[in-house]
């Protein structure tokens, strides 16, 4: 089985080339591409090295799974033509997130809808990965009305720019690199991606209409306010859900412990919640500080916290290939 990795090179790429390895993704030949600058370098999987090709080389090898992390300019343009030649695309920018023709997936949620007719297939937005998940089974159970969320993002959703400026800030320095418009260091940015019309910016907007495609589910209302912080590896999220129905918080607790993909990590009184420090390098969502918002009836209050660069990113690809793999909707 020929597997692509797109964007070979970038930290979603690298950090999806671990998670092949890790889950032993059934690859026999590795296609890891890049761009013109980067072709020729080496990487290195399961030990060995291996050379980066360009997109052509990759498009005339015909792979079985093309996995994209290099940008939505670059998949719009280069997936149709992979999908052109038979390859199933998986693909992690907002290029397709919201056409109504490809499917938005995260597999524990939603994976049901894919047909052997997709071949281009949309990975949602990290932020929104990590909510959806944490609340499938309870919208299932008590039917989500409205969410308002805030999101508490790291640098690594940026990229190694974005990184590269923390560190440089941090160790006093000259900033060469520049990813955003304001120190991020000991400081706080209420500005993910660009401003709407709306007064949003994209990263929120993201939010309110990826949460509605991947919950099936359009009268689920949604208000977003994401904010980045000087944290490498790690999302977190103060989300409250208000439910149609009443709850019983130990029932909460239940579900969520039967959802494939959630820990909960839940005791206060012992100081245990969930942090970025301690999802980095997990696939696991961490769901804590389970409580009533006593403002409001039917409203809950949780704390859900997961590794942007993983279950945000390459590990939700790889499972959905993993699942199509599984479903006979990929072949080599």
């Amino acid at each position: 089985m020929k597997v692509a990795v797109v964007g070979a090179t970038g930290l979603v790429g690298g950090e999806m080339l671990k998670v092949l390895e890790e889950r032993n993704f059934p690859i026999t030949e590795l296609l890891p591409v890049a761009s013109e600058k980067s072709v020729g370098q080496t990487i290195h999987f399961k030990g060995q090295p291996f050379t980066v090709v360009s997109m052509e080389d990759a498009i005339a090898a015909r792979p079985a799974v093309a996995i994209f992390s290099a940008g939505g300019s670059v998949s719009k343009e280069l997936a149709p033509r992979f999908a052109e030649v038979g390859t199933v695309v998986i693909d992690n920018s907002s290029a397709w997130r919201m056409d109504p023709t490809k499917k938005l997936v995260v597999p524990e949620v939603n994976a049901h809808v894919l047909t052997p007719e997709d071949k281009i297939i949309a990975n949602p937005n990290c932020s929104t990965i990590q909510m959806v998940l944490a609340l499938s089974k309870l919208h299932e159970a008590y039917k989500v009305e409205r969410v308002v969320v805030s999101t508490y993002q790291s640098v690594t959703g940026t990229g190694k720019k974005a990184v590269d400026q923390l560190m440089q800030e941090r160790a006093g320095g000259e900033v060469t690199s520049k990813a955003y418009p304001h120190p991020i260091d000991l400081n706080v940015l209420p500005h993910i991606d660009v401003f709407e019309d709306n007064g949003y910016t994209k990263e929120e907007m993201k939010m309110v209409k990826e949460t509605k495609k991947i919950m099936g589910d359009d009268t689920i209302r949604v208000t977003a306010t994401t904010v980045r912080i000087p944290v490498i590896g790690g999302h977190s999220e103060s989300v409250n859900v208000e439910f149609g129905r009443d709850f019983d918080l130990g029932e909460v607790r239940r579900l969520l412990e039967a959802t494939e993909g959630v820990e909960v990590v839940d005791d206060p009184a012992n100081n245990r919640y969930p942090m970025p420090k301690d999802a980095h390098g997990k696939d696991a969502v961490l769901v804590g500080r389970l409580r009533r918002d006593e403002s409001q009836p039917n409203t809950l209050n949780m704390w859900v916290v997961a590794d942007n660069l993983r279950k945000g990113a390459a590990t939700n690809a790889v499972q959905i290939a993993e699942y199509m793999l599984r479903q006979g909707l990929i072949t080599a």
